[in-house]
C-alpha cells in the first residue's frame, strides 16, 4: 500500500467516491468524522455498501473503528466484521497490548462468520496518546495480524495542550517529530509497513508532494490522506522511480553473481549486506505498486 483515504463511513456518496480514487486503500471512517449521533448509521451504511461491493475489487478495506476506551469498538466490529474488511485501523492505540485485545475480539468476529482465523489485519495509529509515545517498542511481536503503524498529530496535541503541530514555515515542531520519529522506528523494529500521518491541507498539493518525498526519503513507504485530490501525489512520490528499480536490480544482481558475498563493487562504488537489504526492499515495494514483474 502508498495511499490510504479516509472516507466517512456515513455517507455512501463519499464512500462511492472514495473507492473510485484510486488509493490503494480506503479506510471507512467510524470514529473521529462522524458525529456520535450519526455512529449508529455509519455503522448501517458502511456494512450495506461493503457488503454489497465484489470482494475481489481494489482498493483494500481498513475500518477504522472508535478506540477502545470508548466503549462503542464491539458494536463497531459486530457491524463491520460479517462484511470481511482487510483489516481494522485502532486509533488511540497505548501499546501491543491494545493490539492483542483487538486481536482476539476479532478472532471471535471471524469464528461468527465462518471467516479465516487471523485473515483480517490491524494497523494501530501509535501517537495519538502521550503515554503511547513511551510505547513504540511493544508492537514487535504483538501480533501476526499487525500490518503497519502510522500516526497522528490532532489527537496528540489534545492530549498534550499543544496549540499547534506545526510551526509558522509548516514545520512539526519537535514533540510531533519526535512522535513521527518513533513510529518508523517501531515499525522497522517490528518489520511492517511505516505510514505516514495525513497532510490536512488538502488544498496545498505542492505541500502535500514535498512532505511525501521527504518521509519516503526517511523510510515510510506509505502515506493517509483525506481527499481523493491527494492519492495521484502520494502514489506517484511512493512508487519507486526508473532510475532506482534499475540500480537495486544491478545491486541485487551482482550479489547473486558474486555468490552473495558480504560486499560486492558496482561501478567503482563498494556495496554491503545494508545495500544489498535496502534494494531488496525497494524491489518489493515496486512489485507491489505493479511496476515491476
Amino acid at each position: 500500500m502508498r495511499s490510504l483515504l479516509f472516507v466517512p463511513g456515513d455517507s455512501e456518496k463519499k464512500l462511492e467516491k472514495g473507492f473510485s480514487s484510486g488509493a490503494d486503500a480506503v479506510i471507512v471512517d467510524l470514529e473521529d468524522s462522524v458525529a456520535p449521533a450519526n455512529k449508529e448509521a455509519a455503522r448501517r451504511i458502511a456494512s450495506d455498501f461493503l457488503a454489497t461491493r465484489p470482494k475481489e475489487e481494489k482498493p483494500a478495506v481498513y475500518i477504522r473503528v472508535n478506540d477502545l476506551t470508548t466503549g462503542l469498538a464491539d458494536a463497531d466490529l459486530a457491524a463491520v466484521a460479517g462484511a470481511r474488511p482487510d483489516g481494522i485501523m485502532l486509533p488511540k492505540s497505548t501499546s501491543g497490548a491494545d493490539v492483542q485485545q483487538l486481536s482476539a475480539k476479532l478472532r471471535v468476529h471471524e469464528a461468527e462468520h465462518g471467516l479465516p482465523d487471523g485473515g483480517i489485519s490491524i494497523i494501530p495509529i501509535a501517537t495519538e496518546t502521550a503515554a503511547s509515545l513511551f510505547s513504540g517498542g511493544t508492537y514487535e511481536g504483538a501480533s501476526a495480524r499487525l500490518a503497519g503503524l502510522t500516526w497522528g498529530a490532532e489527537d496528540l496535541s489534545a492530549s498534550i495542550g499543544a496549540r499547534a503541530a506545526r510551526d509558522g514555515n509548516g514545520r512539526y515542531t519537535d514533540v510531533f517529530r519526535l512522535a513521527r520519529t518513533i513510529t518508523l522506528l517501531a515499525a522497522s523494529s517490528a518489520d511492517v509497513a511505516a505510514i505516514d500521518s495525513v497532510y490536512p491541507d488538502f488544498r496545498d498539493l505542492a505541500g502535500l508532494e514535498a512532505e511525501c518525498i521527504e518521509a519516503e526519503r526517511d523510510g515510510f513507504t506509505a502515506k493517509m490522506a483525506i481527499h481523493p485530490a491527494q492519492v495521484p501525489i502520494i502514489n506517484a512520490a511512493f512508487t519507486p522511480s526508473t532510475a532506482a528499480i534499475e540500480q537495486s536490480a544491478a545491486v541485487v544482481a551482482a550479489f547473486e553473481a558474486a555468490g552473495n558475498p558480504g560486499v560486492v563493487g558496482i561501478g567503482g562504488k563498494m556495496y554491503d549486506r545494508p545495500h544489498l537489504r535496502l534494494a531488496e526492499r525497494l524491489l518489493a515495494r515496486a512489485r507491489a505498486a505493479g511496476v515491476l514483474e
